[in-house]
């Protein structure tokens, strides 16, 4: 009987231990109560500089690498939001512009907005 009982103090023991592991893990894997905002997309090192992207894919109606009007409108100096610019990129405009949603990665169309604002409205 005398036996029994340091062996049950020790798996009692390692059973407290795995407990109080699994309580600090626990606590450790909890989402977070306060809400972060999130994060709009970043062009990363391995996408496509915009300009060139641009000049390849959009060049052929934005003439003159978005200075001037051609098929497509002038986009120097353009007042509307980035959000409108992503979307359109991403989704096209039915009868006028091809959807690139498919085509371009977030951070290549984070290229071409940047690239985009970069533009001098030269007044062409």
């Amino acid at each position: 009987m005398w036996t029994s009982i340091p062996r049950n103090g020790a798996a009692l023991a390692m059973l407290m231990f795995a407990f109080w592991i699994g309580c600090g893990w626990a606590q450790q894997s909890a989402s977070p109560t306060t809400k972060t905002e999130p994060q709009p997309p970043e062009a990363s090192p391995n996408d496509i500089d915009g300009p060139t992207m641009f000049a390849t894919v959009c060049g052929y109606c934005h003439q003159d690498g978005g200075r001037a009007a051609g098929r497509g409108p002038k986009l120097a100096g353009s007042a509307r939001s980035d959000e409108f610019i992503i979307d359109r990129i991403r989704n096209g405009k039915p009868g006028a512009m091809p959807a690139f949603g498919g085509t371009f990665t977030e951070g290549q169309i984070i290229a071409i907005l940047a690239y985009i604002r970069s533009l001098e409205d030269d007044g062409r």
